[in-house]
């Protein structure tokens, strides 16, 4: 059915005259309560004050394909000084782009003033040695915006108050045919922006579409631009890819690519080792799950993973040092892997405890004597620990009697927990002499003390 939409939108609208095509509702059948209330508050409020304004971009590919949009945003010829003072709840953001963000409750609408087409140094706009814009906020017309969006799929303007589609860039034709086109020179727009070749990968993966030939030359070559971008937008895009829904194919098509080599260190072990390789599949198929269930996905359990064999490597070079003892060992190598993948991707600070907990849990997963089992299970990141320990059970890091064992202790009653105990840690003849002495550790687990 949404391929005879696409198709019927296409032919129609190749009849337009002009370098727009205007394609009626009657033809993409894309309705206004379709697009945000909050997107349809900004676009009303900027038409009834005399601006042009479309919804744009990404969601219009959405709604062709006949996808939910995650997100709304908008293109004006205001300037972020009208829309600022059009919009109460808004504020201007950014340097390189300056864009409003409008608030309506929770949902944020990103607004952004028509860019010009032209090129070259001049008010406004500036560029590093490498091509890479640094500010860019000379303005221009509706047509000239379209030119300057990065492939002709996120070209698309729907206006809501006559719900018509606007494509100059042949976006229509593009979504018909699953290709990734870039707007304009293939090289020369990614040194304008080096994102973009990670943005191509994404939408590639997250589609299904295939990036067109041009487009895909020059990628490996121009890999190393990414060492200009600034940390946390690498983060941020690198987000984004991971929790596509698609983040197995998009991180193969990375290697594919040629993107991972010295862009994102924490691929190249992960995917040039089998036991590595294996692992992080698992993690990301388990991510992919719940994202396509609407299921809540943790970024800190996510890069834990990611890391996971990095960390072994350090970890297990320390434990060779002269006098090393293991848990302190496994803290120096969190510290340092952490250290040096800041370096690249700025993760946040709050994911880095998150990641400290799930690791550091892990040599107490095989710690089942005592008290000790009881105080684990206490443990407020408990589940993230366990979730973690079954993906290296099922990778084949760790034996799966290990996995199984806890996913049993976590359901048994207190006076079978005590008996687990008893079982995993005593001698078959002592057994009996000791069973009377296995309450305290039941009682731990009640009262949260040693």
């Amino acid at each position: 059915m949404i391929r005879k939409l696409i198709s019927r939108v296409f032919n129609k609208g190749n009849k337009a005259s002009g370098a727009s095509r205007i394609i009626p509702f009657k033809v993409h059948g894309i309705a206004r309560e379709q697009v945000s209330p909050c997107a349809l508050k900004v676009t009303d409020g900027l038409q009834h004050a005399g601006f042009a304004a479309f919804v744009v971009g990404g969601a219009v590919r959405d709604m062709l394909l006949g996808r939910t949009p995650k997100d709304f945003d908008v293109a004006t010829n205001a300037t972020p000084e009208d829309v600022r003072h059009l919009f109460r709840r808004s504020r201007i953001i950014g340097r390189r782009f300056r864009l409003v963000h409008v608030m309506c409750g929770i949902e944020t609408i990103e607004v952004s003033t028509f860019r010009a087409a032209q090129t070259g140094e001049q008010d406004g706009r500036s560029a590093d040695a490498n091509g890479r814009i640094l500010r860019d906020n000379v303005f221009g017309n509706q047509e000239e915006d379209a030119v300057r969006r990065d492939f002709t799929i996120n070209a698309l303007y729907y206006n809501p108050a006559t719900q018509e589609i606007w494509d100059t860039q042949n976006g229509v034709h593009d979504i018909k045919h699953k290709t990734l086109r870039i707007i304009g020179d293939p090289e020369q727009r990614f040194r304008e922006d080096p994102v973009r070749m990670l943005r191509a990968v994404r939408f590639a993966a997250k589609l299904d579409f295939k990036i067109e030939e041009r487009t895909r030359a020059p990628l490996a070559s121009l890999a190393n631009l990414l060492e200009n971008v600034p940390e946390s937008r690498l983060f941020d895009e690198m987000l984004k890819l991971l929790l596509s829904g698609h983040a197995v194919r998009a991180v193969h098509q990375l290697r594919a690519e040629g993107l991972h080599h010295g862009l994102l260190p924490l691929l190249d072990v992960i995917l040039e080792q089998p036991m590595g390789e294996r692992f992080i599949t698992l993690a990301l198929n388990s991510t992919d799950e719940r994202v396509k269930q609407g299921k809540p996905v943790s970024p800190g359990f996510l890069f834990a993973t990611l890391l996971w064999h990095e960390v072994l490597v350090a970890w297990k070079a320390h434990q060779a040092q002269p006098d090393a003892k293991p848990l302190p060992a496994l803290q120096l190598a969190m510290d340092e892997v952490i250290y040096a993948q800041q370096k690249r991707l700025a993760i946040p600070r709050r994911y880095d405890a998150n990641m400290n907990e799930i690791w550091g849990m892990q040599p107490r997963f095989e710690q089942r004597a005592g008290a000790r089992p009881f105080r684990l299970l206490a443990h407020p990141r408990f589940r993230a620990g366990y979730d973690f320990l079954m993906l290296r059970c099922e990778s084949g890091e760790v034996p799966m009697e290990l996995g199984k064992w806890w996913e049993q202790f976590q359901s048994a009653t207190e006076q079978k927990k005590s008996d687990m105990l008893i079982a995993d840690t005593i001698p078959k003849k002592r057994r009996r002499r000791r069973k009377g002495n296995s309450k305290p550790a039941a009682d731990f687990a009640q009262n949260g003390q040693d």
